[in-house]
C-alpha cells in the first residue's frame, strides 16, 4: 500500500509541474471557477478540486423564518385561483359536434320535429335558426297540415320579392320564410273562424247577445291586463286577479298599487291576450282611459273610497295615504271576443257599423221595433234585471250612430221597482277585503 500511495503522489507531483508550465487558457464561451472559501492552489485551481473539473453547486434553500439552527424549509407554491385565471376559450365547430354536420343532415332532422319545437331550437343559434325557418321544413308542415292547398296573400305591387303569376293575375309571395307565415296566418284564421261559428250560432233571446262567450273566452285563455301611466311617463303593467262573469257582462278585478296614488295617474289602458298564443307578447288594446277628467265619488267605508270613472272604471283608494287599493272594470258582451284578441297594441279593434235604418214615412216615429235587456249586479250577485220590448225613439234622438232609449220615467212611480235593503259593493284588494254601501 505504501509503494501505490507514494506512486500517486509521485504522478499528482508531476501534474502540477506540467500545469505551472504550460497554464491552460479558458475556452470561449466558458464561465470561469468563481474561488470559493478554500485556499487556492497552485494555477488557480481551488483545493478540492481535481483534474481541474469542477464540483456542481447544490441550489440553496430558502431562508426559515426560523431564526438559529433551525433548518430552513422550502417555501409552498401560491394556490392559483382557477376562477379568476382566464379560461381558454374554444371555437364553436370544435364545442359543438352537432352544428359541424352538413346542413341536409340537419334540416332532416328538424324535418322530424312539430312547430313548436322548431320555435324553440331557432333561439339557439344563428344557424339553427336559419335551419328552423327553412321553407323545405315548413312547406312539409304546412301539406301535412292543411293539405295541398296553398293560399296565396295579396301585397302590394312593385315588391321585389314577389312574382306576379301571369296565368291566375295574383302576385305570389317569394320571400324567405314565406311557408312559416302562411301556415300561422291559416291557423290563426282557422281558430278565429271556429269560435267566430261558436259565437254566432247560438244567441240570448233576451239579450241577443252569444250565450257561448264565457265558454269561449275559458277555452282560448283570454286574459286581461292594466297598464298604469303617471305623470312622469312611468308605467307599471298590472295582470288581472279575478274575473266575475254575469248574463251579458263580466266584471275584472286588479289589486294595487298602494304605493302609486289616484293623483299620479296620467292615463289607464286595457288589454286584452291570450296566456298560450302563436304571438307571444301580442297584446289587443280595448280602451286608453284618460285619467284628467271629472269622477264621481260612489261610496266609502271605514278603508277605501270609490271613484267612478267612466264609462267604466271603479276605482278604490285607501283613506289613510290615498294610494290605489283595486281597479275593477265592467265589460259587456257585445264583441268582448274580438275586443281582446283582434286589436292592436296601439289600435281598438273596430269594424264597420251599420248606420240604424231610418224610416222617412214619419219622421216623428223613425225607429222602432228595439228591446232593452238590463242587469244590476255587483262583483257578488244579480241585484235586478228587467225587459222591454218594442222600443222607439224619434229620427232626432240618434247621435253618432247610438240611439237613446227612455223606458223608465223618474217622475211616474208606477214604473219604478222597490228595493228590499240596500246595494252594496263587496272588494277585496290582497289581504284586506270589505263592502261599500252605494
Amino acid at each position: 500500500m505504501a509503494a501505490g500511495r507514494g506512486e500517486f503522489f509521485r504522478s499528482f507531483r508531476e501534474s502540477l509541474e506540467s500545469l505551472e508550465k504550460k497554464p491552460t487558457q479558458p475556452a470561449l464561451g466558458r464561465r470561469q471557477p468563481v474561488r470559493g472559501r478554500g485556499k487556492p492552489g497552485p494555477g488557480g485551481i481551488q483545493s478540492g478540486q481535481t483534474g481541474g473539473k469542477r464540483r456542481k453547486r447544490r441550489p440553496k434553500a430558502a431562508p426559515s423564518s426560523v431564526s438559529g439552527n433551525s433548518l430552513s424549509f422550502p417555501q409552498p407554491r401560491p394556490k392559483v385561483n382557477k376562477a379568476s385565471s382566464p379560461k381558454i376559450k374554444t371555437s364553436p365547430s370544435k364545442e359543438n359536434l352537432l352544428e359541424r354536420l352538413p346542413s341536409e343532415i340537419l334540416l332532416k332532422i328538424l324535418s322530424y320535429l312539430d312547430p313548436s319545437s322548431l320555435s324553440c331550437i331557432s333561439h339557439v343559434s344563428k344557424l339553427f335558426y336559419q335551419l328552423a325557418n327553412d321553407d323545405a321544413v315548413w312547406h312539409k308542415i304546412y301539406t301535412s297540415e292543411f293539405g295541398s292547398q296553398t293560399w296565396k296573400p295579396k301585397s302590394l305591387a312593385g315588391d321585389a320579392a314577389q312574382k306576379v303569376d301571369p296565368l291566375e293575375g295574383e302576385v305570389e309571395d317569394r320571400s324567405p320564410g314565406r311557408w312559416k307565415k302562411m301556415y300561422f296566418r291559416t291557423l290563426a284564421g282557422q281558430e278565429v273562424n271556429k269560435w267566430r261559428r261558436e259565437l254566432r250560432h247560438d244567441n240570448s233571446p233576451y239579450t241577443g247577445l252569444p250565450r257561448q262567450t264565457e265558454r269561449v273566452l275559458r277555452n282560448l285563455n283570454v286574459s286581461w291586463e292594466l297598464t298604469l301611466c303617471d305623470c312622469r311617463g312611468r308605467e307599471i303593467t298590472m295582470e288581472h286577479s279575478r274575473a266575475y262573469f254575469f248574463e251579458s257582462s263580466m266584471v275584472v278585478r286588479w289589486s294595487g298599487p298602494s304605493f302609486l296614488t289616484y293623483r299620479q295617474l296620467s292615463n289607464i289602458q286595457l288589454y286584452g291576450f291570450r296566456k298560450e298564443t302563436l304571438r307571444p307578447g301580442w297584446r289587443s288594446l280595448i280602451i286608453k282611459q284618460d285619467t284628467k277628467v271629472p269622477v264621481r265619488y260612489i261610496g266609502k267605508d271605514k278603508l277605501v273610497k270609490l271613484r267612478h270613472l267612466r264609462p267604466c272604471f271603479l276605482i278604490g283608494t285607501w283613506r289613510a295615504n290615498h294610494g290605489i287599493a283595486f281597479i275593477m272594470v265592467s265589460l259587456h258582451f257585445h264583441k268582448l271576443v274580438e275586443k281582446s284578441l283582434l286589436g292592436s297594441p296601439v289600435c281598438p279593434f273596430s269594424e264597420p257599423v251599420d248606420l240604424p235604418p231610418a224610416d222617412t214615412s214619419d219622421p216623428d216615429f223613425g225607429l222602432h221595433g228595439y228591446t232593452l235587456h238590463f242587469v244590476l249586479h255587483n262583483t257578488g250577485a244579480e241585484i235586478m234585471s228587467g225587459h222591454f220590448r218594442e222600443l222607439s225613439c224619434r229620427t232626432i234622438q240618434i247621435r253618432a250612430g247610438l240611439v237613446e232609449l227612455r223606458v223608465i220615467n223618474r217622475t211616474n212611480l208606477s214604473e219604478h221597482r222597490p228595493l228590499s235593503g240596500n246595494i252594496k259593493m263587496p272588494w277585496k284588494s290582497e289581504p284586506l277585503e270589505g263592502v261599500v254601501e252605494l
